[in-house]
């Protein structure tokens, strides 16, 4: 469907961290409390483990963008996009599937459906279906779940790589 790499991974291989969520507070991306998925109101870091650690496989997926050079932002922006509309897809093929219950879809970054979230204007979220929360919300060590699944995090000079996660029950 578009990724560079897919498995399937037991949860219990997914490596759990609170100082994830640190990085989300020292607001590097500029949307700590600007965004619905994003902390601090996707939820208590304690409880969105718990909610993972409730599931009993994960599929991991990573896409790989060629970049013109390491300050080709175009390029990242691009890849992140495609990135995003298999994250999507991927969603939409877990919710017709039969027998997955209650499925739990992260992604790389924050949720990034809409240009600007709802959140900043004060109003509730415009595409709950949609939403996607990120790995390192939920505590996620993304380059330990990379390894565990075994994908590179890092896929050489001038590419960036983003990954996603579905988190499921059968």
């Amino acid at each position: 469907m578009g990724a560079a790499k897919a498995s399937i991974i037991p949860v219990s291989d997914v490596e759990l961290e609170e100082k994830f969520r640190d990085m989300c507070k020292a607001n590097a991306c500029g949307v700590y409390g600007k965004c619905w998925m994003c902390p601090p109101d996707i939820g208590d870091i304690h409880e969105l483990m718990d909610e993972i650690r409730a599931y009993d496989h994960v599929l991991v997926f990573q896409t790989i963008g060629e970049l013109e050079d390491s300050f080709d932002i175009e390029g990242m922006y691009e890849a992140g996009s495609l990135h995003n509309n298999l994250s999507q897809n991927i969603k939409k093929i877990f919710a017709d599937a039969d027998g997955i219950k209650d499925p739990l879809h992260l992604g790389a970054g924050g949720c990034r459906v809409c240009e600007k979230c709802s959140k900043i204007t004060g109003e509730p979220c415009r595409f709950p279906d949609k939403a996607m929360s990120s790995l390192e919300a939920y505590g996620i060590n993304v380059s330990k779940l990379a390894a565990a699944a075994g994908m590179k995090y890092i896929n050489g000079v001038n590419t960036v790589t983003y990954f996603g996660a579905v988190f499921f029950k059968i």
